[in-house]
């Protein structure tokens, strides 16, 4: 008969060294973590306000080099601050008008930490007024970084916005939309995570039943959450931190902390419901479902930490953010976890909310819940309990259906991403902003009713000493080049000189883009660099491009590595890559249909810009990668479990789907929810984030697990679980899996024939009684 791994009922139970460290004194473990979570508090207070609202950009590109060259030399260039100063049904040229605006204008330009101020009254320059004449500009620069830029705009905003004498002001311009950004970003994580906590409480009630046992994750949810503040105000003091990380911080911190105590927790359940002593259920626990949240965490982090090959900040920072949580969850759901339910017992079942309901249904049908026990359902042998369950069907359908099921879904998710071949990329502008923000108003209005595309051009900084002659040519040769609308200067200082380009398009169209090209690569006596939008755009593109092939050979190699340790295969890990690229594919196809095309635009309330910033791609596939990851190992693992216990492939498969099916499914469930919390924010960046991984995490759960991972496995057999032998040795000695330490015979049918359950029935059955406990 095959071997079990249950120790007999009257041996000592065994206890192994980490069930003892997080065991032996439960309650100065949860005292420790107390204090340890108010130091979070207080370390991670206030961290939103030290938080930047950039980083698209990359540090090391030549428009970079060029904008702080300009800010150098040339500080008037770069304006950062837009007052729109509309005339009501008087022209901008009444005197009486002019007279007010100049007046803003000189008070402006006294303002500490405000240089270079102009106005369309200072110099009359056309692109400063609007067509209609009733509206014109005060452009200025805020000098600092960008918390002294919002400090300063605090400060002087309340005394020029609203009613000026004949005027009515508004405040728009770079510092006005990223700080305005930045104050929504906060207000809508406040708002997140009050829809947000009550829900996941209710969901994980009705997973549980038990209130107190729904406690659990959200607990381990919110020290995660409180801890990761924490880090990242500790980061802030060395390097720059995006304020769109603390958004991932929230949904990972309660979605995976939530995903790792459900596991540890109903393993739990299901060990003490067997009869086990709640240390001796730790153990088996920690020994089990335990591995399978380390290979989890550490997968999710593999997937996070890719993004630090990149050199722009904003992905960085979900990297640094990402990781910290992944870990803080982790750690949490196996050190404080565990001890909070030693300390429980079997009172983690307590305020059972489901009783009454079984209660009547019991009275209903006349009988209780018989064959199953209070979490599960028990004994049955081949074809009974797996089929009696909606998961068993499921699986057993999909794997008759192996073929069909494998080409159809296939086909559908192919179909679902084919909107991303028409993705355009862009930046990130006012638009993101909802459109009753006041800054979005002020560009909206510029964009709409100025002549040219204001602050939308071209720059080009000339260093080198020339001649009035030669910068007269090369602005000849710059003005015959294609789409060139108007060029403009040359201002010259010293040794240096900057010139404005204006397109005739849009500024960050590819008209835009091919005339950064354009520019850098005419001849010139002086060396020149380029910047602007078109140019910041072509930079973060060729950065992207540059760093992609790395991040996707880390991701791909580590994960490969890690799954390998897991399972010992050789096809499974690479089933798992494709399979969870192919499942993110409804995602982006998703994101080109809605956010760019501008489909739903109305309904979800935002505005399409026509195209998807250029480093969201990227970080939605290293957060969904990794979280259909997290899926991914708890299913493998569990049919792995299976597989090591009874060598019968396809009975694990069924087996390993009805025993982690659903709560892999609540799982997804309630970190959607999390994410559709997050996905409710006025902010279309992280929008698109929160509901684009919200519609990948429900694909991988209830597509790609239950239907694509069986088919593939039926179709593969036996030979899933082949490894060469040099490989074997290797996971023999390094490998972990969700399986005791000391696994259980392997069975062959074909020289032991106590071990096939067509000649010995009672192998099904005494596997299924140790199943029905996990």
């Amino acid at each position: 008969m095959t071997t079990v791994n249950n120790p007999p009922a009257d041996s000592p139970p065994r206890v192994g060294g980490w069930t003892r460290f997080v065991t032996a004194r439960p309650r100065l473990s949860l005292l420790a973590a107390l204090v340890l979570t108010v130091l979070a508090v207080l370390a991670g207070s206030g961290v939103a306000d030290k938080l930047g609202s950039g980083g698209w950009e990359d540090p090391g590109a030549e428009s970079t080099y060029a904008t702080e060259a300009l800010e150098r030399e040339f500080p008037d260039s770069q304006p950062n601050l837009i007052l729109l100063v509309d005339s009501g049904r008087a022209s901008v040229d009444d005197p009486a008008v002019a007279a007010e605006a100049n007046r803003l204008a000189e008070r402006l330009s006294g303002e500490k930490g405000v240089v270079g101020v102009g106005s369309y009254w200072g110099g009359k320059a056309p692109a400063l007024r609007a067509e209609d004449g009733h509206e014109a500009l005060i452009a200025a620069r805020i000098t600092g970084d960008e918390k002294t830029m919002g400090e300063t705009l605090d400060r002087i905003a309340p005394s020029y916005r609203g009613t000026q004498g004949p005027l009515e002001v508004k405040i728009g311009g770079i510092v006005a939309v990223r700080h305005e950004m930045q104050t929504i970003i906060q207000e809508d994580l406040t708002r997140a995570e009050i829809i947000a906590l009550p829900v996941t409480l209710v969901l994980l009630v009705m997973v549980f039943g038990s209130a107190v046992a729904a406690l659990l994750p959200l607990g381990v949810g919110i020290v995660a959450i409180l801890g990761t503040n924490a880090v990242l105000g500790a980061l802030t003091e060395f390097t720059d931190v995006s304020i769109f990380a603390m958004n991932l911080t929230t949904a990972l911190g309660l979605g995976l902390a939530i995903d790792y105590a459900l596991f540890i927790v109903r393993r739990f359940r299901e060990e003490v419901s067997g009869g086990a002593d709640p240390t001796t259920a730790i153990g088996t626990t920690l020994r089990t479902a335990g591995r399978t949240v380390l290979f989890s965490a550490l997968t999710v982090a593999v997937s996070l930490a890719a993004m630090l090959v990149f050199p722009q900040y904003f992905l960085r920072s979900f990297a640094y953010a990402g990781i910290a949580v992944v870990l803080l969850a982790a750690a949490a759901a196996l050190i404080l976890l565990p001890a909070a339910l030693v300390l429980l017992g079997h009172r983690v079942d307590s305020l059972d909310v489901r009783r009454l309901f079984r209660r009547g249904r019991a009275k209903s049908t006349g009988h209780g819940n018989e064959g199953s026990t209070p979490n599960g359902p028990q004994n049955g042998t081949e074809g009974g309990t797996e089929d009696r369950t909606a998961w068993g069907r499921t699986a057993t359908l999909v794997m008759r259906r192996a073929p069909f099921f494998a080409l159809g879904t296939t086909a559908v998710l192919v179909l679902l991403g084919l909107p991303f071949l028409g993705v355009k990329f862009g930046t990130a502008d006012d638009r993101q902003l909802p459109s009753s923000a006041e800054s979005h108003v002020v560009q909206q209005h510029i964009r709409d009713g100025f002549p040219g595309t204001p602050g939308g051009g071209l720059e080009v900084i000339a260093e080198g000493r020339a001649t009035q002659a030669e910068y007269a040519a090369y602005k000849e040769r710059v003005a015959a080049l294609p789409d060139v609308a108007r060029v403009d200067g040359p201002l010259v200082k010293g040794d240096a000189a900057y010139f404005t380009v204006q397109p005739e398009g849009e500024a960050v169209d590819e008209a835009g883009q091919r005339l950064v090209g354009d520019l850098r690569a005419t001849e010139a006596p002086f060396d020149t660099k380029v910047t602007g939008a078109a140019a910041v755009l072509v930079d973060s593109k060729k950065a992207i491009g540059d760093q992609l092939p790395l991040a996707a050979a880390f991701i791909t190699v580590v994960t490969l590595l890690l799954v390998f340790l897991l399972t010992g295969s050789v096809l499974i890990p690479i089933q798992a890559v494709l399979l969870n690229a192919l499942s993110l594919t409804a995602m982006f196809g998703a994101v080109v249909w809605v956010f760019q095309d501008g489909h739903l635009s109305g309904l979800l309330g935002f505005t399409s810009s026509g195209s998807i910033e250029t480093t969201l791609p990227v970080l939605m596939f290293c957060v969904a990668f990794g979280l259909s990851m997290d899926y991914g190992v708890f299913l493998l693992s569990r049919i792995k479990e299976e597989y090591d216990h009874t060598g019968d492939h396809e009975r694990s498969v069924r087996l390993g789907l009805q025993r982690t099916g659903g709560l892999i499914t609540a799982a997804a469930v309630i970190l959607a929810v999390v994410m559709v919390a997050i996905g409710t924010s006025r902010v279309t960046n992280t929008k698109m984030l929160g509901l684009g991984i919200a519609l990948a995490v429900l694909m991988d759960a209830m597509v790609v697990r239950s239907l694509l991972v069986p088919a593939i496995m039926r179709l593969t057999g036996k030979a899933t679980w082949w490894a060469p032998g040099p490989l074997r040795r290797f996971h023999q000695r390094f490998g972990l899996s969700e399986a005791d330490p000391t696994p259980a015979k392997q069975p062959n049918h074909e020289t032991d024939p106590d071990t096939d359950p067509e000649t010995n029935p009672d192998t099904d059955s005494e596997r299924d009684a140790v199943g029905a406990r996990g």
